[in-house]
């Protein structure tokens, strides 16, 4: 098995999805570990830093990639498996951001109120005993959160020759945020472009569905991913394989979209899966599906529909990649 080890440089971090040349070229079935800068991009050290005075808001979310895979044309699947995710640093850092964030007014739901107050807050982490330490910046409570590793962002360069911010979820991935995206995770993106271009970051230390504030327990992280590719197929929006389950990450506004779109795709793959005329897949969606919200604060809105595989039959999604991938990773 190939193994690829990089660690960007400043000067190499990207900050969009497309419109960045390759950082590296790499073959299908390429072990990577990867270190990433956290969304903050090391601007928020401290409690007493302020985001809305230390942040450069051009330099949010930095990715480490663009990656370059040999033989992924358009219309290809890109599959990443997320093998391991180790945070990078002893801290993670989250804030208040003025006018951002799921309980304040935006810049797109305009209402005539202050922003609510800026604040930034230290989770300590302890490795030994996998927490993450809340700390009350406005009383004195306290307490020890699971750490659960996830990355905010995976995603190839879109189609048409766009180029979006690293901040954007859409049908090429991009920053879903999603604690789907964990380790034993495989992603699964439609290749646009040739070589697919794809990115990783926003590494987050812990995160609740819907990322409420606009951020998660943000931290640099250590990714160690598994590459392949699967000639055509691609799908429309991102798929997601656990050994537990099926999903789909829908992104649009309004939230209810994103829903609609998730619920689509999963009909669609239910006819692959199982060969299921689409009534027939609405209706039995319709009793089985979870839909745990990914995020309410990106320039669009994240859900997630989900199906437990275990009220199926046994049945392999492209021919078994997520399974591969997990042996392959497991005996590496």
């Amino acid at each position: 098995m190939d193994s690829v080890d990089f660690r960007p440089e400043r000067s190499q971090y990207v900050y969009t999805f497309g419109g960045a040349d390759p950082v590296k070229r790499v073959r299908p079935g390429t072990l990577l570990n990867l270190w990433s800068e956290d969304a903050f991009n090391h601007a928020l050290t401290s409690v007493n830093d302020v985001a809305s005075q230390v942040i450069d808001f051009r330099y949010l979310n930095p990715q480490t990639g663009p990656f370059y895979v040999e033989g992924a044309e358009p219309g290809d699947t890109l599959a990443i498996h997320v093998v391991d995710l180790v945070p990078a640093r002893s801290w993670g850092a989250s804030a208040a951001i003025p006018f951002f964030g799921g309980m304040t007014s935006t810049d797109r739901t305009a209402l005539l109120q202050q922003a609510l107050p800026e604040a930034t807050w230290i989770y300590q982490v302890d490795t030994a005993a996998k927490t993450v330490g809340f700390q009350a910046r406005f009383g004195d409570f306290e307490v020890a959160l699971p750490l659960e590793p996830m990355l905010g962002t995976v995603g190839v360069a879109p189609s048409g020759n766009e180029v979006r911010s690293s901040l954007v979820p859409e049908r090429f991935g991009g920053n879903m945020d999603t604690p789907e995206i964990k380790a034993g995770t495989t992603v699964f993106l439609g290749v646009n472009v040739e070589g697919a271009l794809f990115s990783i970051g926003d590494g987050h230390y812990r995160q609740g569905e819907g990322e409420a504030c606009g951020t998660a327990v943000e931290g640099a992280m250590n990714s160690t991913i598994l590459v392949d590719l699967i000639k055509g197929r691609a799908p429309l929006w991102p798929r997601l394989e656990t050994d537990d389950y099926w999903m789909i990450v829908g992104s649009s506004r309004p939230m209810e979209d994103s829903w609609r779109i998730a619920q689509l795709e999963m009909i669609r793959w239910f006819g692959e899966l199982f060969g299921l005329h689409e009534m027939d897949a609405y209706q039995l969606l319709s009793q089985v599906a979870e839909a745990p919200i990914a995020n309410v604060v990106d320039p669009n809105y994240s859900v997630v529909v989900k199906v437990r595989k275990s009220l199926f039959p046994a049945a392999y999604a492209f021919d078994g990649m997520h399974r591969d991938l997990r042996s392959r990773a497991a005996a590496r």
